[in-house]
Parts: C-alpha cells; sequence; structure tokens
C-alpha cells in the first residue's frame, strides 16, 4: 500500500479551499493535508460590499475553519514564519511542516503606504477591517464629492471599484442624501470591465443613469490630506469629501524571503501552476497566471493544479490544463447582478461574453456561494463568527 500523500496548503481562500476539497474527494483516506492560515475564518470577498452598506452585519459572513469537516485534512490557526520551496518545509510561530507537495495559496496584501497619504486622508475597503471602518463613517457623508479610486495595478475583483461606486449611490439614496452627492470612478482601463464589451457597456449605461463620472485610463497617485485632494496620474488634481481607494497590492513578506517571487509575484507554469521548484504550486493572487486576481480564476487554478498532483501520484496523464477561463459576477444594485464570461486564454486578446444584467443572476450567484461552501467545508457547514 502506497504511503499517504502529505500536502501542506498554504491559505484558506477560494483557491486553498477549492483544491484542499478536491484532494479529500479524490485521493480520500491516503491524503495527509495541513490547510494552514493566520485567520480563523473565511469570508467570500464580494461580502465587503455588504458590510460596507449596512446591508449584512459582518458576523454573518465569516465562516469558521473549525467547521472544515473532509477527510484526510486538519485546519491550523497559525501565522507562516519561513518558507523553504527546496526542501518543501514550511515553518510556523507553533512548529515546522514538511510536504511531499506544497501549494501557496496565500492571496495578495496591501500596501497602504504605497499611496502618499492614503492613509491618513482616505479609506482602503478592500480588506475586512477596512470596510468595517467605511461601513462606520458612511452615516457620516451626508454630501459632498466621494471618489472611488484605483491606486495601484493590478488589482483583486476588477468589477469590484464599478460595484462600489453603484452600491455607494444606492445607498446614498437610501439615506435620502444623493441629490447632495457626487460620485467618481478612477479606472485604469478604457472599459470598466475590458474583456467584456456587452458588460462594459451595461456598466457605462448604469453609471449615466446614476449620474456617476467615470474617469478612464487613469490612477490615483498620491492624497493631499490638508486639502483634500486626490492627486492623478496626469496631474490633475480632484477634491473630495470621501475617498474610498483600492491599495496597491504586493505579495505577503514572507514570499518575498522564499525565493518563489520574481518580479513582483510567482511564476508558474499556466497549465498548472506548477512554480519553478519540483511539486511546489501557486495559485491565486500570489501567481502570475496571465488571469485576473480573482476568486472564479483561482478556483479554476486550483483544479488544474489538483488533477496535475492527482496525475502524477497515480502515474497518470496530466490532461485537465488550466484554460484561463471564468466568470465574473457584477453587482448593479437594486437586486440584480450581471455575470460576463471570460477568456484569457483561447485568443490572442481576452474576450467575454455578457450574460446580461438581472434579479435571476443574483439567485445565481448565491447558489453558487451555497455550493462552493457545502463544498469547501462540508455538508453540514454552516454560518458562524470564528
Amino acid at each position: 500500500m502506497k504511503n499517504k500523500l502529505r500536502v501542506v496548503v498554504l491559505g484558506a481562500g477560494f483557491g486553498g479551499l477549492e483544491i484542499t476539497a478536491i484532494l479529500s474527494e479524490r485521493i480520500g483516506d491516503r491524503l495527509d493535508l495541513t490547510l494552514i492560515d493566520k485567520t480563523g475564518f473565511f469570508y467570500f470577498g464580494y461580502s465587503k460590499l455588504d458590510i460596507m452598506f449596512g446591508l449584512k452585519p459582518a458576523k454573518s459572513v465569516k465562516h469558521s475553519y473549525s467547521q472544515v469537516n473532509l477527510l484526510g485534512v486538519r485546519f491550523r490557526k497559525e501565522t507562516i514564519t519561513s518558507i523553504d520551496p527546496i526542501n518543501r518545509r514550511v515553518s510556523t510561530q507553533n512548529g515546522t511542516y514538511l510536504a511531499d507537495v506544497l501549494v501557496v495559496a496565500l492571496g495578495a496584501d496591501y500596501n497602504i503606504g504605497a499611496t502618499p497619504g492614503l492613509a491618513e486622508g482616505g479609506y482602503e475597503f478592500y480588506s475586512f477591517e477596512g470596510a468595517e471602518k467605511v461601513r462606520n463613517i458612511l452615516p457620516g457623508f451626508k454630501k459632498g464629492h466621494a471618489i472611488v479610486g484605483v491606486c495601484s495595478f493590478p488589482f483583486k475583483c476588477p468589477p469590484a471599484p464599478s460595484e462600489t461606486a453603484l452600491l455607494l449611490h444606492e445607498y446614498l439614496v437610501r439615506q435620502g442624501v444623493r441629490k447632495n452627492c457626487q460620485i467618481s470612478l478612477i479606472l485604469p482601463f478604457e472599459l470598466p470591465l475590458p474583456p467584456s464589451y456587452g458588460t462594459s457597456k451595461a456598466l457605462l449605461k448604469s453609471f449615466q443613469e446614476k449620474d456617476i463620472s467615470y474617469i478612464p485610463e487613469m490612477m490615483v497617485g498620491s492624497i493631499d490630506v490638508h486639502r483634500r485632494i486626490a492627486e492623478l496620474d496626469d496631474g490633475r488634481e480632484l477634491a473630495f469629501d470621501l475617498f474610498l481607494g483600492i491599495p496597491e497590492h504586493c505579495v505577503p513578506t514572507v514570499l518575498e524571503q522564499s525565493g518563489l517571487v520574481h518580479d513582483e509575484w510567482i511564476p508558474v507554469d499556466r497549465d498548472s501552476m506548477l512554480t519553478r521548484f519540483p511539486n511546489v504550486y501557486a495559485i491565486g493572487d500570489v501567481a502570475a497566471a496571465g488571469v485576473p486576481k480573482s476568486g472564479q480564476f483561482a478556483i479554476g487554478a486550483a483544479r488544474s493544479t489538483a488533477e496535475s498532483i492527482i496525475a502524477i501520484d497515480k502515474g497518470h496523464e496530466f490532461t485537465n490544463k488550466f484554460k484561463g477561463t471564468g466568470s465574473c459576477y457584477v453587482e448593479f444594485g437594486e437586486g440584480k447582478v450581471g455575470r460576463a464570461d471570460v477568456d484569457f486564454f483561447s485568443n490572442a486578446h481576452a474576450s467575454g461574453i455578457h450574460r446580461g444584467v438581472s434579479a435571476a443572476l443574483a439567485v445565481e450567484k448565491r447558489a453558487l456561494e451555497e455550493h462552493n461552501k457545502a463544498f469547501w467545508f462540508g455538508k453540514s457547514m454552516r454560518s458562524t463568527l470564528a
């Protein structure tokens, strides 16, 4: 009988949970998998919008990792202190883990200090804590100019800034103060969702209907805290009363010191997500895989990585290569969601198919969330505060 396959997965986000669940299902009791994350709970990234705009309490979107109930899997809430990809050795504050296969799925961190003035004069909302801060200050914003601005590229979930502007509009309407407020959206793209002209066209129409000023192909370089000015890359200055910023993204410090990173991210074989180190894979936001930093693409990459690991373990040919495809769900407000099915690998340029904007797609998005929770945590999974 073959020995158990020792797998260590670093990070329990979309990619980490997906590959963990697949390996548990496919390898079963031969699996010895340790899933490590520094936090005790998971949340879907888009749920931060629900928190920001008071649609859900924070505790309702947290799902405790203690409820992971998968064959051959143990979860450890620990902080990773070093990664040795040559020997596939991982150290935490509690000990050392050795692996036959190492999967790095730590996600991107945020470098708030990379944009002068952002920490002092604005609010980032990409972290859970940042979203909670915005929720607490929004009731005090009753008039003036609100800017939703991207400060660096690449960034996670490209539709999120557009969603934020639309849901901010909806929030201000509910508060009865929208007529006193101006909203501007600053993106580094010509179109809000570049691969999908149809979804971009729907977003631009919605911006126009809701009187949201769209400033394309631009980023915010700095914030003048005292003058309350957003300084754009082309030298323009925009006065604001509320600045919601998407900060610079970066790999966690422990990865910078590991030897895995080159040119800011981890280079990978785009078919399997294998790094230059044998039996060491990187999936999700930390990988330079040629696709957006998005949960749906992390899931797709995790599936291909799992197939690569299983093929090697069982001596089979690896055929289920990552196709660079994924679906982007976009919140339009008023209970409606849009969907774009995008493809980054089949043609010379990324392409996307617009599936419309509807309440039915909002139901589809919620159903997908429930499916993922059941698969990742086990059928008995329920929401809980960690």
